[in-house]
């Protein structure tokens, strides 16, 4: 495609490849597309590279329900540089380097003001198929057909428009492909430990489930000084990765016999984990992420997303002993304010991203990406616009 410029496509409709959802479960179409200009309080994104998330796959084998909508432009970790922008944009301008994210960040209701959590009361939390504030989408086949977006980020496409609330400028001086993996899980892992657990130096930790977000919470425990980081998990082969990650002891579920994993936390961190994290989103996972915490003070984070319906069972005398549960979005970070601090970070050489980066690949060959995840073989694959 054309190598287009904001000074010359700003105001008007752009055409462009994007990867095509048309049917759950089926591979993705490389189509040409029409995406409009920004409206008010919105950014037209050139994305430079993206990565797949296990949410682009949960609902992309969505069959039914009212979240399965299709033609769809999945995708929602990604970095690129502002096309062009709507009335009333002040934080970013034409060449901007940023992420587009998913979580809301409007910084002037009471949430987003609030240091209480990292809501946002202005968009709230609907699942709306296209932009938030007037519900209609900006992409066009080339037939007219209306492309539905995803997340408020629709990142599988050579320009997307997202929301200013769903836009967070970054330095330049950060790799692009790095700076991809903080706008959706690595952020969220590393948010739970630090914003939600607020791990201490010699903390326990036990991390249930070690994809990309529970190895990103390895990291942030790892950043706070934790004594001791337990992943369970049923692939063997994520202990060895996880070391990078500060990961010091595996629990394999099918080896542990009639052992119950809680048991067998207790008995490693002497009476229970400080903090447990269940990054798959399985209540029975939940369950036992809970019974894993130590009496008193032990605290259980859930980040995974339960996609079942089934309702979480927890003994309340426990909860009266002490014990607590909490879930997550993001991680509790608010995007605006957070994610630049991470991208310092990495440019101070102290978190670790290159180690999620397993695989990359052409935006022609998106639907690899796709095979690679489903089976199991990758954390995140780059998957680069140009190349």
């Amino acid at each position: 495609m054309e190598n287009h410029k904001g000074s010359v496509t700003a105001g008007k409709a752009i055409r462009c490849k994007a990867a095509v959802s048309r049917n759950p479960g089926e591979a993705l179409v490389i189509e040409e597309i029409e995406v409009e200009p920004p409206k008010s309080w919105e950014v037209r994104v050139k994305i430079l590279c993206t990565s797949l998330c296990h949410t682009d796959i949960t609902f992309w084998k969505m069959s039914t329900g009212p979240f399965a909508i299709f033609p769809r432009i999945f995708g929602h970790e990604a970095v690129g540089v502002v096309e062009s922008v709507g009335e009333h944009v002040k934080e970013v301008q034409e060449g901007d380097l940023v992420l587009p994210v998913f979580h809301p960040n409007c910084r002037e209701c009471r949430d987003c003001k609030s240091q209480k959590g990292n809501g946002c009361s202005a968009f709230g939390y609907r699942l709306n198929p296209d932009m938030p504030r007037d519900a209609t989408s900006r992409f066009k086949g080339m037939n007219g057909e209306v492309l539905h977006h995803f997340l408020f980020v629709s990142s599988f496409t050579e320009y997307t428009v997202v929301d200013v609330a769903h836009v967070v400028k970054i330095s330049s001086d950060i790799p692009v492909d790095k700076a991809c993996l903080l706008s959706c899980g690595v952020s969220t892992g590393i948010g739970a430990a630090w914003k939600v657990a607020d791990i201490e130096a010699g903390s326990t930790v036990a991390i249930f489930g070690l994809g990309a977000v529970g190895l990103a919470v390895a990291e942030g425990a790892r950043l706070r000084g934790a004594s001791k980081i337990i992943g369970v998990d049923l692939n063997p082969e994520k202990f060895e990765i996880g070391k990078a990650f500060g990961v010091t002891d595996f629990i394999n579920p099918e080896t542990c016999g009639e052992r119950k994993v809680s048991e067998v936390i207790k008995e490693m961190t002497d009476g229970g984990a400080d903090y447990c994290f269940e990054c798959i989103g399985l209540a029975s996972l939940m369950e036992d992420a809970f019974n894993s915490n130590r009496e008193g003070w032990g605290k259980t984070v859930i980040l995974g997303v339960e996609m079942h319906g089934t309702p979480l069972a927890l003994n309340t005398y426990l909860l009266l002993r002490g014990r607590s549960v909490t879930g997550c979005l993001f991680g509790g970070f608010k995007p605006k304010s957070d994610i630049p601090l991470l991208a310092e970070k990495y440019l101070d050489k102290e978190l670790n991203l290159d180690g999620f980066i397993s695989h990359e690949v052409s935006f022609q060959d998106i639907n690899k990406a796709f095979e690679l995840l489903l089976q199991g073989k990758s954390l995140r694959c780059i998957i680069w616009m140009d190349n």
